[in-house]
């Protein structure tokens, strides 16, 4: 008996150490390529094993053909995190897998990516995937099809042929109107309609309107085009082409009309100028707005379906009704106080694919929206791979971007605000991420500050941004880092310039620069597990406290060993927003946010491989800008 006993001992011994490496080694699972973007690429590797986290991936690429690798960031581990909130019914647990993005590719473009996974404690399968990835082109300005011609109904001039009244009559096919039913007349896959110069403004109440808005007054477009041959509404450069919706709900349905290009109109008074999906409905694939011009509009380009695919907005100015800086949220303690939702958001989208790059918007709730839902209960239906990139936005009562339930590679780069109420850049959640905010600037954000990471977000990477506003605190977020930032007090009272929690040990900040607040004695507040436990959502015995200076708060917490203290004298231009004035407008022709040679912020940052490779000193500089780089274009590009 005491034999068996001392083999049984034995027998576990041997075990113990067996069953530590099933648990912390790694196994590779499935691998996914998303759908690349114009200038990005994102991927997605599910993983079971590694319960100590040690695991990496690191990444580089090459075009096709060129003998030199390139370093990019090496893919963010998420797993376990857990966020629940039973206020919009989320109970979400990320799954164990790694993902990430390269970043600043050439269009069109094929790439070789090489992904190597790494365990200290041991890998089982395949370590590497090599894949190759082609960026998608911008759409070219089609020319080639055939032209038909559109003009108002009080237009007199000389017409060029094939003629027609209105867009309808162009787009289904002259003589439908009432009685018919459109069928295979009409506008055809590689038309171009070009809209002649003048207003589109229907009688939509009378029963024989000529531009064919009965009543609804949407022009209803349910064609489709190809890839290759879409079908095109243009303006025709005559003379601005407006369509007046005179205060309908929607302007263009393009909801069933996939591969349409919408370019060079002006839209104006309407609730939704663009209506592209419907959540719980339908909507369009491939769709193209560019330099068109939306005014006086609630919403301009509302696309809430979750299986749309790869839509390019680019270069278009959008404006909704005009607002006060006071944001929504003051409106709840008082509802004598409410004021009405004028205008909403102004390009709202989701499923994958998408961009939404040079475009200047402005008086809205919000400015760029992910849809706000719950997470993708459809694999197919997955919110990734989403860029957003050099837009200019001003004057919201909410937030610039919400890049709010996405779940993976959701990229937000090279972005400028100025005024806006609540917090700036929403991450509201995450599900798993990453999602980044690299670049971007910030000013003015007096009642939220510059970043609203709420509902427990996952996997949010913050690098290289310029704010000028505190972190004015918010709800605990998850496996979330920061590098290379410039946080900006603005003075307001008793506001501390970072005041953060976290639910992850694992969340790090270092490399950051903050200009102190002058009228708050406590200047970083932090939260976050302790014991050395991992994930902690309780927070009973938390890491942190409140901190007067920045060398309390790296001995206590071990963040920001390498963060620095500076001031607004780091730039050509930029003086500090007035926290007595928070109604202030201001006016980014008035600002210069380019560093000044040798400040604080100069060469005070970490290298970020494809990020920040073009640094120009000893080390990379702080916030936005790199001294020495090309000057950044928000907005439209002038001369397309």
């Amino acid at each position: 008996m005491k034999n068996l006993q001392i083999d049984l001992l034995s027998f576990i011994l041997i075990l113990i150490p067996s069953m530590a490496f099933s648990q912390n080694a790694i196994t590779p699972g499935e691998f996914i390529v998303e759908p690349p973007t114009l200038v990005c690429a994102g991927f997605e590797w599910i993983v079971k094993g590694d319960d100590n986290r040690n695991a990496t991936v690191d990444v580089t690429f090459r075009k096709t053909g060129d003998a030199t690798w390139k370093n990019a960031l090496p893919l963010l581990h998420i797993g376990g995190e857990h966020i629940v909130h039973e206020v919009v019914a989320v109970d979400y647990t990320a799954p164990n897998m790694f993902a990430g993005s390269i970043f600043d590719l050439e269009q069109g473009t094929e790439y070789e990516c090489r992904l190597e996974m790494k365990d200290p404690d041991g890998i089982t399968g395949n370590t590497v995937r090599t894949v190759m990835v082609k960026t998608r082109q911008e759409p070219k300005i089609h020319e080639d099809g055939r032209v038909l011609h559109v003009y108002p109904p009080d237009y007199k001039g000389q017409k060029e042929e094939p003629s027609f009244i209105g867009l309808m009559h162009a787009y289904y096919g002259p003589g439908r109107s009432l009685w018919g039913s459109g069928g295979e007349h009409g506008a055809q896959p590689g038309d171009i309609i070009l809209i002649h110069g003048g207003v589109y403004k229907s009688d939509r109440l009378t029963y024989y309107e000529p531009l064919w808005m009965h009543f609804h007054g949407a022009y209803t477009l349910t064609k489709s085009g190809t890839p290759e041959n879409p079908i095109v509404i243009r303006g025709a450069g005559d003379g601005e082409a407006i369509f007046d919706g005179d205060g309908v709900y929607r302007m263009f349905d393009v909801i069933y009309a996939d591969y349409t290009h919408i370019e060079g109109i002006t839209i104006k008074n309407c609730d939704v100028a663009i209506m592209a999906g419907l959540k719980f409905a339908h909507g369009c694939q491939e769709l193209v707005v560019r330099n068109c011009h939306m005014e006086d509009v609630g919403c301009g380009i509302n696309a809430q379906y979750g299986g749309s695919r790869n839509f390019f907005i680019a270069d278009n100015v959008i404006l909704g009704r005009k607002i006060n800086l006071p944001g929504w949220t003051e409106t709840w303690a008082d509802d004598s106080l409410r004021a009405p939702l004028v205008s909403f958001i102004g390009i709202d989208i989701n499923g994958s694919g998408h961009v939404v790059c040079h475009n200047y918007l402005a008086y809205f709730h919000d400015g760029i929206d992910i849809t706000e839902q719950g997470p993708t209960e459809r694999e197919d239906w997955k919110v990734c791979s989403i860029d957003f990139y050099n837009n200019d936005m001003y004057l919201m009562s909410d937030n610039f971007i919400e890049a709010d339930c996405g779940s993976h590679n959701i990229r937000v780069f090279r972005n400028r605000g100025f005024n806006v109420a609540a917090g700036a850049l929403s991450a509201q959640p995450i599900y798993g991420g990453p999602c980044y905010f690299i670049r971007n600037i910030v000013y003015h954000a007096p009642r939220g500050g510059a970043f609203k990471y709420n509902i427990y977000p996952i996997g949010v990477l913050t690098y290289h941004n310029t704010l000028c506003s505190e972190w004015a605190g918010s709800p605990p977020f998850q496996n979330t880092h920061l590098r290379n930032n410039l946080f900006l007090g603005t003075d307001t009272p008793k506001r501390p310039i970072l005041n953060v929690s976290t639910y992850t040990s694992n969340t790090t900040f270092d490399y950051d620069g903050y200009r102190l607040n002058r009228n708050s004695e406590t200047q970083f507040m932090w939260r976050s597990p302790g014991g050395g436990k991992v994930i902690d959502y309780e927070l009973k015995d938390p890491l942190g406290g409140s901190f007067a200076t920045l060398d309390e708060f790296f001995r206590v917490t071990c963040r920001e060993e390498h963060g620095v203290i500076l001031d607004y004298d780091i730039f050509r231009k930029v003086s500090r927003p007035n926290p007595e004035k928070t109604n202030t407008i201001y006016d980014p022709k008035d600002f210069d946010f380019q560093l000044v040679p040798g400040s604080k912020a100069v060469d005070a940052g970490c290298m970020l491989p494809n990020i920040n490779d073009n640094f120009t000193g000893t080390a990379p500089d702080l916030g936005a800008y790199e001294i020495g780089q090309p000057e950044v274009i928000y907005g439209p590009r002038t001369g397309r």
